[in-house]
């Protein structure tokens, strides 16, 4: 009988051995605060909200979810505020590759090294759009009209210094033309003036763009990507994003361009607080909540984490400043 209650015993013995191993895995115990480095209802704060619900839908998290707007200086405010905030592992920043490239600028009190990438969840393609009655018919024709007489030729995009400028200065660059860049307050905004006729191109994401295409405003000339888009399912009445030709093959000499949804925490935090929100993204990421928001804003499924991560931020920090050298953005 003894023996008997010995191995009945051995089970319960060697669950509560591990039971402490099991508790000892970090997780955050108190409230998580999702900080969106830009303001309400655009791209960013559209994604850390989109988070915050798949989070709370599927129970993810122990921990109360709440998110915060610090949109100002083009998110310069959020990442302050989590250099400010190093050590605490309660706080996720939600951005783009504004966290690297701003401080190449500026002088904004924060460096990348003062926060801890976790990971880049999505990218967004950049296509080039022109008006649908243009006297050009491809990216390639539209470009050849620049050169020939870059008079009245104006590129519309979101903001300054941004993505969409810095696109426009590459365009340049490899073309050789003199596209003029008007900066605007959004993408949606730069999709009317477009439509309107007010400017002659946007480089604006799939779905800033999406309605004006649909209502026969606006017509995509080429993706800057080294493959056309996957979603095959019909747009407008006759095309798909499959449909877009590449920008290469049109002959641009850009073969891809895009910008990162990007998940930091701050500086400080130890590698099993960086691993826990690694693998809390990749759950988001797997739900089908978060693949819909992918495929109806025809971004491209991205993970990215560690050193890959690392990778693509330095490959991208690389090939954008000669371009802010060039045109005199560089902090002195």
């Amino acid at each position: 009988m003894r023996s008997t209650s010995l191995l009945a015993a051995l089970p319960l013995c060697l669950a509560a051995a591990a039971a402490p191993l099991a508790q000892a895995a970090w997780q955050p115990d108190g409230k998580v605060e999702i900080v969106v480095a830009g303001g309400p209802g655009g791209g960013t704060d559209q994604l850390g909200r989109l988070i915050q619900s798949i989070i709370t839908q599927h129970k993810l998290l122990d921990a109360s979810t709440v998110v915060m707007n610090k949109g100002g200086g083009n998110g310069a405010e959020a990442f302050l505020e989590m250099k400010l905030a190093k050590g605490e592992a309660d706080k996720l920043v939600i951005a783009t590759n504004n966290v690297y490239l701003l401080p190449l600028t500026a002088k904004l009190g924060y460096q990348l090294s003062d926060l801890t990438p976790v990971a880049a969840i999505a990218e967004d393609d950049f296509i080039l759009w022109s008006y649908a009655d243009a006297p050009w018919k491809d990216a390639r024709g539209y470009i050849d009209a620049i050169k020939q007489d870059p008079a009245g030729k104006r590129m519309g995009g979101s903001q300054s210094k941004d993505v969409d400028q810095t696109l426009t200065l590459l365009l340049n660059r490899t073309e050789g033309t003199k596209l003029t860049y008007i900066p605007f307050k959004s993408g949606s905004e730069a999709a009317t003036q477009l439509a309107g006729k007010h400017i002659t191109s946007n480089v604006n994401n799939p779905s800033e763009s999406l309605s004006q295409w649909r209502g026969g405003q606006v017509v995509p000339l080429c993706v800057f990507s080294q493959s056309r888009m996957a979603y095959t399912a019909k747009v407008t009445e006759t095309q798909a994003w499959s449909d877009v030709p590449t920008c290469k093959e049109q002959g641009l000499g850009i073969d891809q361009y895009r910008f990162p949804r990007t998940v930091l925490l701050p500086g400080g935090v130890s590698e099993e607080q960086r691993a826990f929100y690694v693998e809390l993204m990749r759950k988001v990421s797997q739900t089908p909540e978060f693949k819909a928001y992918i495929e109806r804003n025809a971004l491209v499924p991205t993970f990215l984490e560690g050193q890959a991560l690392q990778d693509y931020i330095a490959q991208d920090t690389a090939r954008v400043t000669p371009v802010f050298e060039a045109a005199g953005w560089l902090k002195r």
